[in-house]
């Protein structure tokens, strides 16, 4: 082999690596710009919805503490709340323990017995 193939080989691998990086650029430009539209769609789209149908979908307890007074309340309230959330959630899976076991017509556990 001539000399001056051994460049033109080399000239060739180089242009087509180019070229495949440059493909590769111009593919990932555009996966880019659709992920960008689709953002942008996003949040137009929560861009519409109004605070209120937002809290509507989501209503806190009225016993609850609006995020960030938090700060300013007493930690006996703080606690006092703590302990009356986490009873409520203990109370409400009791109750769903006990119905589940009465749709499926297990025997209850005594502990979950209501006898109050």
């Amino acid at each position: 082999m001539p000399w001056w193939s051994w460049i033109l080989i080399w000239i060739a691998l180089v242009a087509l690596s180019l070229l495949f990086y440059v493909l590769l650029g111009i593919r990932l430009y555009r996966q880019f710009m659709a992920t960008v539209k689709d953002l942008g769609a996003a949040g137009e789209k929560i861009g519409h919805l109004s605070p209120l149908a937002v809290a509507a979908e989501h209503p806190r307890p009225l016993t609850s503490v609006p995020p960030g007074e938090a700060i300013f309340a007493t930690p006996a309230r703080m606690r006092h709340d703590y302990h009356a959330s986490k009873s409520s959630r203990r109370e409400d899976r009791r109750q769903r323990r006990v119905q589940r076991k009465t749709d499926r017509g297990q025997p209850q556990s005594l502990r979950d017995l209501d006898f109050s």
